[in-house]
C-alpha cells in the first residue's frame, strides 16, 4: 500500500454537507504544515472534489509515475522557518474543467478510491488528512474497510468530525459519530465551525449561526471538543484569490489583536497584497483563524500522540 510511510492518517468527517469540512481539512494542514510537519491531503469527496480550489492550485496537473501518481505540491519543505512539506491528491486535477460533473455509480467511486489509497506515491510523510463526502454513503463504508484492513496498528488516528451550530446540522453529525463507532474508527474530535461572522469592515464578531451546538454534541457523546472557528471573509479571499488578510484597525478576536499591523500607516493595496511574496501557508500567519486552529492542531496531535 502506497500509505505504508505515512506515520498518522487522519479523516475529516461530516454527516452534513455545507457545514465547512474542506476549509477545516485546509487548514489543519496548513496548521500542521507550519509546526513542522509533512502533510499530505487526499480528496476523496469526488463529486465535490475542492480541495486544488482550496490551495489556489487547480491548473495543477498529476504526473504519472513508475508505480503510480505523484501528489501535487501546494509547498515545499523550508527547515530554516520550520515549514514541512504539504501536497495533495484529488480527483479535480485530473478532471478537463472546474464545472466538469462526475457522475458515477458505486462501485466506481469505490474502485477510485481504492486506487487513491494504494497508487498515489507519498513517500515518508508524517500526516495524511483524508477530506471525506458528506454522509455515510458507499465511499466511507469503502474507505474504513480498506484503511482498517491495510494500514499497520495505530496508523489510522482517528476522526475530526465537523458540525455547525444548528440543531438541523448536528442530528445529521450525530449519525455520522455513530458511523465511527460502528465501524471501529475513533474520534479524535468535534470542530464546531461557523461559529461567528467576523465582519470585514467592522471589529465586530457576530454569532450569526447561534454557537454551542457542536460543543454539546461532544459532551453527549465524551468525546473531545477541540474548539470553535468563526467565519472570517478574509480566510476566503486569501484561497480565492491569494489576497494577504488585512483586518480594520480595532479587530480584536479571542483576544488578539489583528489590526496591529496596520496601525502605523496604510495597508497594502489589494493587488499588491496578493502579488507579494509567501506561499498560502505563510499568508495565513495573518489570517485570525490561524491561532485558532493552531490551538485545534496542538490538541490534536497531543491526544493521537
Amino acid at each position: 500500500m502506497s500509505l505504508a510511510k505515512i506515520k498518522r492518517i487522519i479523516l475529516v468527517l461530516s454527516g452534513k454537507g455545507g457545514v465547512g469540512k474542506s476549509s477545516v481539512t485546509t487548514q489543519l494542514a496548513l496548521s500542521l504544515s507550519l509546526a513542522g510537519h509533512s502533510v499530505g491531503v487526499l480528496d476523496v469527496d469526488l463529486t465535490g472534489p475542492s480541495m486544488p480550489r482550496m490551495f489556489n492550485i487547480e491548473d495543477a496537473k498529476v504526473t504519472q509515475a513508475p508505480g503510480g501518481w505523484l501528489p501535487v505540491t501546494v509547498h515545499p519543505a523550508n527547515p530554516d522557518s520550520g515549514v514541512g512539506e504539504l501536497r495533495c491528491m484529488s480527483l479535480g486535477f485530473l478532471l478537463r474543467g472546474r464545472g466538469d460533473a462526475v457522475v458515477w455509480r458505486g462501485p466506481k467511486k469505490t474502485a477510485m478510491i481504492r486506487q487513491f489509497l494504494s497508487d498515489v506515491l507519498w513517500g515518508e510523510m508524517d500526516y495524511l488528512l483524508i477530506d471525506t463526502p458528506p454522509g455515510t454513503s458507499d465511499e466511507h463504508i469503502s474507505l474504513a474497510e480498506t484503511l482498517l484492513k491495510d494500514a499497520f496498528p495505530g496508523q489510522v488516528a482517528g476522526a475530526v468530525v465537523v458540525t455547525t451550530p444548528q440543531a438541523v446540522a448536528t442530528a445529521d453529525v450525530r449519525k455520522e459519530l455513530n458511523f465511527c463507532a460502528k465501524t471501529g474508527i475513533s474520534i479524535i474530535g468535534v470542530v464546531e465551525n461557523m461559529v461567528g461572522f467576523v465582519c470585514p469592515n467592522c471589529a465586530e464578531c457576530t454569532n450569526i449561526f447561534g454557537k454551542g451546538g457542536g460543543q454539546v454534541m461532544a459532551t453527549d457523546f465524551n468525546v473531545r471538543f477541540l474548539g470553535g472557528v468563526p467565519i472570517d471573509p478574509q480566510f476566503v479571499m486569501l484561497v480565492e484569490t491569494g489576497r494577504q488578510p488585512s483586518y480594520p484597525e480595532g479587530t480584536v478576536i479571542n483576544g488578539r489583536d489583528f489590526s496591529q499591523a496596520q496601525q502605523n500607516g496604510e495597508a497594502e493595496p489589494p493587488e499588491e497584497a496578493t502579488r507579494g511574496a509567501g506561499h498560502l501557508a505563510e499568508k495565513y500567519l495573518d489570517c485570525s483563524l490561524e491561532p485558532i486552529f493552531r490551538e485545534i492542531t496542538q490538541s490534536i496531535v497531543t491526544a493521537i500522540g
